[in-house]
């Protein structure tokens, strides 16, 4: 499935990241929360977007930056990989796709370089696993390998993975789906709520 972005008041700035990636040999997906609102015709205002890359998401948005604005300041956080700048009245975060491991004692997870498909299980819910290409060859493309988007019709939250290994990896997520299940008015599928409640002492 592609998705039509002309009409997207982003447009001309997602064509400009999909341009800077290809003059760096870099691919680059729209992830996360600014795909799962588009796709609910959400009307909040937007305010953050995120994007992925299977190379260096520091030095993508620090190529994105120049090209933007030489001016524009772009805030770096090695230890993720990841860099955000501001941008009208934007903030555009860029991340190399990683791998993820939890130690149970901790939140911070060990790092590692990965694949998109990597980076899309690592996400907390399948309606927030949702990637748009913004890669020349398949500029809009859906990227939808946990049926989210069937999810968003039913109004149902699902993880990605294991229910009980993606809320032991990160108990905050617990929380996401109670956050995300009474603002958008989901239902929180039956596995996935028995895991919360047996793991709520995390």
């Amino acid at each position: 499935m592609t998705i039509n972005l002309t009409q997207n008041k982003n447009f001309k700035l997602f064509k400009t990241i999909s341009a800077v990636a290809a003059k760096n040999n870099q691919t680059v997906y729209i992830v996360g929360g600014f795909v799962r609102d588009l796709l609910l015709d959400r009307k909040k205002q937007i305010t953050d977007i995120d994007f992925v890359t299977e190379q260096s998401g520091i030095e993508l948005a620090k190529a994105v930056g120049k090209e933007l604005n030489p001016n524009l300041k772009v805030s770096i956080f090695k230890t993720y990989g990841t860099a955000m700048l501001k941008f009208n009245d934007l903030d555009l975060e860029f991340v190399g796709a990683r791998k993820e491991s939890y130690s149970e004692d901790s939140r911070n997870p060990s790092v590692e370089t990965g694949s998109l498909d990597d980076d899309q299980k690592r996400r907390d819910f399948t309606i927030n696993a949702l990637a748009i290409s913004l890669n020349e060859n398949n500029f809009g493309e859906l990227i939808d390998p946990f049926q989210g988007q069937k999810d968003l019709i039913n109004k149902i939250l699902k993880t990605p993975l294991e229910p009980s290994q993606t809320y032991s990896d990160d108990p905050l997520r617990m929380m996401r789906a109670i956050r995300f299940a009474s603002t958008l008015c989901f239902e929180i599928e039956n596995n996935s709520f028995e895991a919360i409640k047996n793991q709520a002492d995390r």
